[in-house]
């Protein structure tokens, strides 16, 4: 079943009650408005449909129990700062009856091993980044497919740099303003409309490893030692190209007269992330579903069941 994803930007007071999150709002419930629009104001969600939370807005309210309640069913929490960006996660400690197990799987497998994986991660990535531009760009992709189809195993030769930063300098050039722009986390929009759809394909991805059981810390490639989330920074990477797809289509709407503040319209296309059509393994699902398919295709590669992960196609 396809997880909801619940965004809160007004001051709310959540709650559990009968394993539902029931959401009041307190500007509704204080204000001059007649009883009957209070009692109606006030929702519930089955806590078991939610996959992630995004928490934008410091007056929001959340009980312990409600928390713990979307915890045990590996709902993905986001935090956001005063400038609505996403700056914390909280997953669940225990996601699969089998952890202990698939811990030790994932951290008892080979430096090869992990090697041959993040060459498959770097080839997935180029070819979804050559699929981006070609569609959104309508460029032709030849360098993009020989530098897939020549990763080595840990891809000591960087191919995935040379590739980004084609790719980065090719995406928008089409578009007014942006001839020059430059991928930087800091840098000017629409750097932050990526930055913000990251972050929640970041959650989905993570609240996936944790379901199949691993650590979304002990990364393949990835290795920051401030770094909690390495392996989803891994398995992220060919999904990416939906993100950035995305956000093309959404910078192309506007011309290139890009709001420096995502706005709620924009939040609410982001959120839409979870949802997007993916294909894998030549079949198609929601974004989310897809995610689980590829995390429990890198634990059997950990146990030697298989060679491949399953990762989406663009």
């Amino acid at each position: 079943m396809i997880k909801r994803t619940l965004c809160f930007t007004n001051p709310a007071y959540l709650s559990l009650k009968d394993r539902q999150m029931v959401i009041r709002l307190p500007e509704v419930e204080k204000g001059d408005v007649p009883d009957v629009l209070k009692k109606e104001s006030v929702r519930t969600v089955p806590v078991e449909d939610i996959g992630v939370v995004v928490l934008d807005n410091r007056q929001i309210t959340l009980t312990h129990g409600l928390l713990e309640a979307l915890l045990e069913n590996n709902c993905s929490v986001i935090t956001c700062d005063s400038r609505s960006m996403p700056v914390g996660l909280m997953l669940p400690l225990c996601g699969n009856t089998l952890q202990n197990e698939r811990f030790r799987c994932q951290l008892n497998a080979s430096l090869p091993l992990k090697k041959q994986l993040w060459q498959q991660t770097v080839k997935a990535k180029i070819d979804n980044q050559a699929a981006v531009l070609a569609k959104c760009a309508g460029m032709e992709t030849g360098c993009m497919r020989r530098w897939s189809a020549d990763v080595r195993s840990g891809d000591p030769d960087n191919l995935e740099g040379r590739a980004a930063a084609y790719y980065w300098k090719s995406l928008f050039r089409g578009i007014p303003n942006l001839e020059k722009f430059t991928r930087d986390r800091q840098g000017v929009p629409p750097n932050n409309i990526l930055n913000y759809g990251y972050a929640i394909l970041r959650a989905v991805i993570a609240r996936s490893l944790v379901s199949s059981g691993m650590l979304p810390t002990l990364g393949i490639h990835h290795h920051n030692r401030y770094n909690a989330y390495c392996l989803a920074d891994d398995i992220m990477e060919p999904y990416r190209s939906y993100v950035d797809e995305l956000v093309y289509e959404i910078v192309a709407e506007h011309d290139g007269d890009i709001p420096k503040d995502i706005t709620k319209e924009l939040k609410m296309r982001l959120l839409g992330i979870p949802v997007i059509d993916v294909k894998v393994c030549g079949k198609r699902s929601p974004l989310m579903v897809a995610a689980t398919q590829t995390t429990a295709s890198l634990y059997k590669c950990f146990t030697g069941e298989t060679r491949r992960i399953a990762y989406p196609e663009l």
